[in-house]
C-alpha cells in the first residue's frame, strides 16, 4: 500500500490505519540515549549534525520543564568509536527560557541557532558559530527583529549556496481565551539567505486557506528537477501533515494542502539521501505522540511507504531530527518521554 499526496484539504484516511505497523528493528543498528543522567530532569527538541570526520554533535533544550526560566540549550558530542560526552550548556540565560536548537554546517563552519523568550509568541532568534568542529564557539549573536532562523528543522542548502531556513510564527493567545475565541494564528515562512546568513529575506506566507491557526515547523528538500518541497506540522484540527512547493528556489510558494499522512500536532523531519530516496520521521497518529514512525519515498514525496515503528509505549516519542552522515548511515534523534534524547543509527540499505 502507498500513501498518495493529496492536493486538496480533505483526504480520506489511509487504509489499514491502526492495524499495527512493521517494526524498524531490522534496519536499526544502534539504539541509545545520548545521556543516562543529567543535571536537568526534562529535555526536548533535539537536533543533530555529522561532521566530515565522523564526529556527531547533538543539541536540545533542557531544564525543569518546557518554558521554565531554567531551560538552556545543551550540547553533546560523539567521536568515532566513542560514547556521547556529558552534556554542556551552550546558553546562560538564568531568567528566560531557550528553545528549539538547530545545528547545521557548511564549508567547515558550524551554526547553532536557537530561540529565546518566555513563549513562542515572544521569541527572538539567536545563534552561535564554530570554525573548529564545535570545540569552541562564538559569543551569542542575535537576529534582527522579525527573523527567527530555522525554527526547528535543519536548513536546506542549495547548490548555488542559497540557504532556505524553514521558519514559522505562532501568534495570538491561548485557545481557552475568554468566550472561547482562539485568537491564534500559525503561519509558515521561509527565511532565505544568499550570503551565508549575513542578510535574509522572508518569503511567504505559506498558509492553509481559511485556516489561520494552521501550520508551523516546515522541513524542506529539493527534487530532481530543482523544485523545492516542504512538509509541515499542523494543528490537531487539521490532523494531517501539510505540503507546499516552490518552483523558483524558495522565492514564492504554493498554499499548504493536506497529505494523506496523519499528524497529531507534532514535529516532523525529512532527509533526502544521496541515492535520492526520502526518509521521513513522524508520529503516524492523529491524537497522541506515544509512537514514532519512519516512512520512505522513492518519488520525491509523491507517495510514501507504509510506516515502520521506531518506538512505541506509554510515554512521549516526538520532535525528531534526521540526517545522513558521510558514511551513508542515517541518524535520528527524538524526545524520549520528555526525560531523555534518543539516538538511533539506521542502515538505509536495509530499508525495503
Amino acid at each position: 500500500m502507498r500513501l498518495m499526496l493529496s492536493f486538496c484539504l480533505v483526504v480520506s484516511m489511509l487504509k489499514g490505519y491502526g492495524q499495527g505497523f512493521r517494526p524498524a528493528d531490522p534496519f536499526i543498528t544502534t539504539r541509545e540515549f545520548i545521556y543516562e543522567k543529567a543535571s536537568f530532569p526534562s529535555a526536548h527538541a533535539s537536533t543533530i549534525v555529522a561532521l566530515p570526520t565522523g564526529t556527531l554533535l547533538a543539541a536540545w533544550f533542557g531544564g525543569s520543564g518546557e518554558s521554565r526560566d531554567d531551560v538552556e540549550i545543551w550540547l553533546s558530542r560523539k567521536y568515532p568509536g566513542q560514547g556521547w560526552s556529558e552534556p554542556v550548556a551552550m546558553t546562560d540565560f538564568p531568567h528566560i527560557p531557550t528553545w528549539n536548537p538547530v545545528l547545521f554546517q557548511e564549508n567547515g563552519q558550524l551554526w547553532l541557532y536557537f530561540k529565546i523568550g518566555p513563549s513562542p509568541q515572544q521569541w527572538i532568534g539567536a545563534y552561535r558559530t564554530s570554525t573548529d568542529a564545535g570545540e569552541t564557539w562564538s559569543e551569542v549573536q542575535y537576529l534582527p527583529a522579525g527573523l527567527l532562523g530555522p525554527i526547528r528543522c535543519k536548513p536546506l542548502l542549495l547548490a548555488d549556496g542559497t540557504w532556505l531556513a524553514g521558519s514559522s510564527v505562532e501568534a495570538g493567545y491561548r485557545s481557552d481565551s475568554p468566550a472561547g475565541a482562539p485568537y491564534r494564528a500559525w503561519t509558515v515562512w521561509v527565511e532565505r539567505s544568499i550570503d551565508r546568513g549575513l542578510h535574509w529575506s522572508k518569503q511567504g506566507p505559506i498558509t492553509v486557506p481559511g485556516e489561520p491557526w494552521g501550520v508551523i515547523q516546515p522541513t524542506l528538500w529539493e527534487t530532481e528537477n530543482g523544485e523545492i518541497r516542504m512538509l509541515m506540522r499542523s494543528t490537531q484540527r487539521l490532523g494531517k501533515i501539510m505540503f507546499a512547493t516552490s518552483s523558483d528556489q524558495g522565492l514564492t510558494w504554493s498554499t499548504a494542502t493536506a497529505t494523506a499522512l496523519p499528524n497529531p500536532n507534532a514535529g516532523i523531519d525529512v532527509v533526502k539521501l544521496i541515492n535520492g530516496r526520502l526518509v521521513l520521521i513522524y508520529n503516524h497518529t492523529q491524537d497522541n505522540r506515544k509512537s514514532i514512525h519512519l516512512a520512505v519515498s522513492d518519488d520525491d514525496g509523491q507517495t510514501w511507504s507504509d510506516p515502520y515503528v521506531l518506538e512505541e509505549g506509554r510515554g512521549e516519542f516526538s520532535y525528531p531530527a534526521v540526517i545522513q552522515s558521510p558514511d551513508g548511515l542515517v541518524h535520528v534523534t527524538y524526545t524520549w518521554e520528555r526525560t531523555h534524547i534518543r539516538h538511533l543509527v539506521i542502515d538505509p540499505s536495509k530499508i525495503p
